[in-house]
């Protein structure tokens, strides 16, 4: 009977345990691991190749020619085995030959086996060698042996550690090799500017011992920790200081389902069957979690993987009894964080007076960290490669994420510049906030709208906050992204009560669900079709509601019922069709109808809208003005559909201007159209929080904006310093003869006439 991957692997750590026990030189000791792996696997090869002064090198082998050893070298990247180490991934073939980057070695005498399978020795989370098995019946190996391959090739990480033969791993708080100013790039996640000296969020956790002497007491270990680890989550779940059952507390739901998931700690038992130590143990789940995520397409997946991961080292110092973080030790002073990943439980220990922004090698705007670091008002750069080689513990940071950088050990002239900026900001901020209280009226008298967009709970104190007159666009899609599981209808009806009640008097514009795409939703069933090439014009939005009825239906209950006693303002995302608003509006109708027919309170009225981002909707205006009543243009994706340009590409990001005649004409036609028709049209998106962007809007005669709410103080100021009639009319001379774009030419009309665009 074959054996099981635990078995297999077991049988073999038990005989290396031997081996390394041993005095032995570290030669000897490689040579009998081959052996031994041949043996327990039935392969006719076992090769272990190691990192050696930057390539890789054949140190022992079983069933090659004993003369390739410490000759056959390859790159990393060349070959299979280079590439098993660049991309720290395995492979299993029946027919080597046959993968693109297969290299043929004479030396080796390998042309007599057909079948490869390969996985990484990975030391402090990068390949420092490869080891594999080779055989000469096309064969995949079967999931049992890999498994034991992966297991053995952690315990080999730890005997060439001690051994001294590999090229040295560094480590995350080492000093970098130039102590000049350098800078780094990274991603906005959460706005804002912050000074602070560099601290590592968690030191490397070294594995002294991989091999089990007692599988028991080492299953009791991981038995105490994860019981350890979860009161801990729960004392800081009932200390989070957001309460109110906000988004904040349906993240810490999640992470809570996490450090219960059976199937976690199943999978850390099965690897200490296997014969690993509790910490190794937990070491290699996390290392297939790691591989998982290099895996996942879906960012909002991998999202949840970060969860996970976070909660894999938390553990991880837990059974190793190395609990210090910087957050246990304490921040002395401001601190920026330095972390790969954060979990939001994690970033929920620091000191708030302290934190001044976070630093992460990885993340995303979805990421349940992000959204719990925008509650507490903390800047976070994501995406900044080679940070822990950039930076090193107490080295001075300036973090700017509204230009996307980070200044590393800045020279005084650069602290200086960073200073003035910052005091520029401040001052700006304190001037925008005196405008809180007054109406955004041009010179000559006319009102523009300024609301904001939201989607969280938190967002609805910036209504207040910023004097803004209301919601222009509540993305209910953020209650999806950020749960476990799909959202109920009560808990969909309380949120949309909650930010009713919150605006008061002011109106709010619930946008209907838009997933799908690149929004996509682990817990709903992915299409049949498998992943889209091009998400953000595939099946989502509202295409994916009407077929997803019950999603829909739901969400116009718990909408409807929220409504009760108000206008309730409701707009369909990515209309293309007048028969998609038609199908949409009737089915809120006939919910609407439902819930009268069982007694429950109507909202006074519901007026219903379309968002104009799908251009082929303009062609039929005439058809659909009549059914809605507003209209709300959705300028980033009608942008990057206009000029068949991917907003995320970075060499097409900055190429497409909003202010080209192209853009500007398209906006006025569907303005003039809209106001034709007596059918009140708002712009969300992007360009209408940039200052210069809102005023070439308001001269095309758009005069309701929802845009972000730092962005109200910026365009209150404008709007307010602004002769709209005159505007108006440099606006269409210039689109009746335009150039390339209309920037140049605004920007000097602006000047020109005093118009605050700071």
């Amino acid at each position: 009977m074959a054996l099981t991957a635990a078995a297999s692997a077991r049988e073999i750590l038990t005989r290396l345990h031997d081996v390394m026990a041993k005095r032995l030189p570290a030669q000897s000791k490689l040579n009998s691991v081959v052996n031994t792996i041949g043996e327990v696997l039935h392969s006719e090869v076992c090769s272990i190749y190691l990192l050696r002064e930057g390539v890789l090198e054949l140190f022992a082998t079983r069933g090659l020619a004993q003369e390739a050893v410490h000759v056959t070298k390859l790159a990393m990247g060349e070959g299979l085995v280079g590439t098993i180490a660049q991309h720290v991934e395995t492979l299993n073939l029946d027919e080597a030959e046959m993968h693109p980057a297969f290299a043929y070695r004479p030396e080796t005498g390998e042309e007599a086996y057909h079948s490869f399978a390969g996985v990484p020795i990975i030391r402090r989370e990068r390949a420092v060698g490869v080891l594999a098995v080779q055989h000469a019946e096309p064969r995949r190996y079967a999931d049992v042996e890999i498994e034991a391959l992966q297991t053995v090739a952690m315990v080999l990480s730890e005997l060439i550690a001690n051994a001294d033969l590999v090229d040295s791993t560094g480590g995350g708080t080492t000093r970098p090799q130039s102590t000049a100013a350098t800078h780094a790039q990274g991603f906005k996640l959460v706005e804002g500017m912050a000074a602070g000296v560099a601290v590592f969020h968690q030191p490397r956790i070294t594995i002294e011992h991989t091999v089990a002497e007692d599988i028991e007491a080492e299953r009791h270990r991981v038995y105490a920790a994860f019981d350890k680890m979860r009161e801990q989550i729960e004392r800081m779940a009932s200390q989070a200081e957001f309460g109110g059952g906000g988004e904040h507390d349906e993240v810490l739901a999640t992470y809570k389902m996490f450090a219960y998931d059976e199937g976690w700690s199943r999978r850390i038992n099965e690897a200490i069957d296997s014969g690993l130590t509790a910490e190794a143990a937990i070491e290699r789940v996390q290392q297939r979690t790691r591989q998982r995520m290099r895996e996942i397409d879906d960012p909002l997946l991998r999202d949840r993987m970060h969860d996970l991961e976070d909660l894999s080292n938390r553990l991880l110092r837990t059974v190793s009894g190395q609990l210090g973080t910087a957050a246990s030790m304490g921040l002395r002073q401001d601190s920026i964080l330095i972390a790969r990943n954060l979990g939001p439980a994690e970033l929920l220990e620091y000191d708030r007076r302290r934190l001044k922004g976070v630093v992460l090698e990885e993340g995303s705007l979805t990421a349940h960290v992000t959204i719990v670091a925008r509650a507490m008002g903390v800047p976070v750069l994501g995406r900044v490669r080679d940070v822990r080689q950039l930076i090193a513990e107490g080295d001075m940071l300036l973090l700017d994420t509204s230009e996307e950088s980070l200044l590393v050990r800045p020279s005084s002239a650069m602290q200086e510049a960073f200073e003035a900026k910052l005091a520029l900001s401040q001052k700006r901020r304190a001037a925008f906030a005196r405008l809180r209280s007054e109406a955004p009226i041009t010179l000559d008298g006319h009102r523009v709208t300024v609301m904001v967009n939201a989607g969280l709970r938190d967002d609805i104190a910036a209504v207040d906050l910023t004097g803004a007159d209301g919601i222009g666009l509540f993305r209910t899609e953020f209650q999806f992204l950020v749960s476990a599981t799909l959202p109920q209808r009560e808990a969909q009806r309380r949120l949309y009560k909650d930010v009713l009640e919150g605006v008061g008097e002011k109106s709010v514009t619930f946008r209907t669900v838009d997933i799908g795409g690149d929004k996509a939703l682990p817990y709903l069933d992915h299409d049949e079709e498998g992943d889209e090439e091009n998400p953000a014009m595939g099946w989502r939005a509202l295409r994916l509601a009407l077929e997803r009825g019950g999603l829909m239906k739901a969400q116009a209950r718990a909408l409807i019922e929220a409504g009760a006693g108000r206008t309730l303002n409701i707009m369909f995302p990515m209309v293309s069709e007048p028969w998609e608003f038609d199908e949409a509006r009737a089915l809120f109708e006939a919910q609407r109808a439902w819930l009268a027919a069982r007694g429950k309170k109507m909202p006074a009225e519901i007026r219903y809208g379309a968002m104009l981002e799908v251009p082929a909707l303009a062609e039929v205006l005439d058809l659909l003005l009549p059914k809605v009543d507003f209209l709300s243009i959705g300028t980033n994706d009608l942008t990057q559909f206009l000029f068949a340009a991917d907003r995320a590409h970075p060499k097409l990001a900055l190429r497409y201007d909003w202010l080209s005649p192209s853009i500007l004409r398209f906006l006025k036609r569907v303005t003039d159209q809209a106001h034709a028709a007596g059918v009140p049209v708002a712009v969300c998106g992007e360009m209408g929080g940039r200052p210069l962007e809102a005023m070439a809007l308001i001269g095309l005669g758009i005069d309701r904006l929802s845009i972000t709410p730092a962005a109200v103080g910026p365009i209150k100021a404008m709007v307010r310093s602004l002769d709209r009639a005159s505007l108006m009319k440099v606006v269409e001379i210039q689109l009746a003869d335009p150039r390339t774009s209309l920037r140049a030419a605004l920007e000097a009309w602006a000047q020109e006439h005093s118009v605050e665009l700071a």
